[in-house]
């Protein structure tokens, strides 16, 4: 048989010890609909879409696990100028997410491919009934007022690809003198034939 290590009632007084000292600390209540809650940044409430964006390729309703995201469109004509024939484009007619069976992974906003859906800390949206929690675009759009912007490049990280084209690009006619055109191949980095 082993023998117990220490006194009778060691574990009961060390159980009071911790009640008494959290009974003599201060409460910190948060007196939350009086006063907002101060949210950790890039947080997630709630999905916003930006309809200018959507190109309603689909793939955020295909992705989707729990299939609350409703697209209809249609295809609209747009005349070319010097083009053969008229193009076609879609048109978002539709754009609806179910809050009710919407689990939050973020899986459609990480796949759409044209930024159409953001995070937005925005979290206060209940509804007395389930059906009201069905959203559609003009109510999804409304909250992108509150999307952060989105946080700023490490200083001491490498530039991004779309920094590095655009300053090559300014300092490319810079380098050349006015009216000297330059020689084929030499935008590219290859040196001419």
């Amino acid at each position: 048989m082993s023998e117990r290590s220490g006194v009778p009632g060691e574990g009961l007084v060390k159980g009071l010890a911790v009640t008494l000292r959290t009974m003599t600390r201060r409460s910190t209540t948060q007196q939350y609909p009086d006063v907002a809650p101060e949210l950790p940044p890039r947080s997630r409430g709630v999905i916003a879409l930006l309809t200018e964006n959507c190109t309603v390729c689909m793939l955020c309703a295909r992705e989707c696990p729990d299939w609350c995201i409703y697209i209809d469109s249609h295809k609209e004509e747009v005349a070319v100028p010097g083009a053969a024939r008229p193009r076609q484009r879609n048109v978002l007619d539709r754009f609806d997410i179910d809050f009710s069976l919407c689990m939050y992974c973020g899986i459609c906003v990480e796949v759409c491919p044209f930024d159409a859906l953001y995070w937005s800390p925005e979290f206060e949206y209940a509804e007395y009934d389930i059906k009201d929690l069905l959203h559609d675009k003009d109510h999804l759009g409304e909250w992108m007022a509150t999307v952060p912007p989105p946080p700023a490049h490490d200083p001491h990280g490498d530039p991004s690809k779309e920094e590095t084209t655009a300053a090559r690009k300014a300092a490319a006619p810079a380098a050349r003198p006015p009216g000297v055109r330059p020689e084929p191949g030499a935008e590219q980095g290859g040196s001419p034939s």
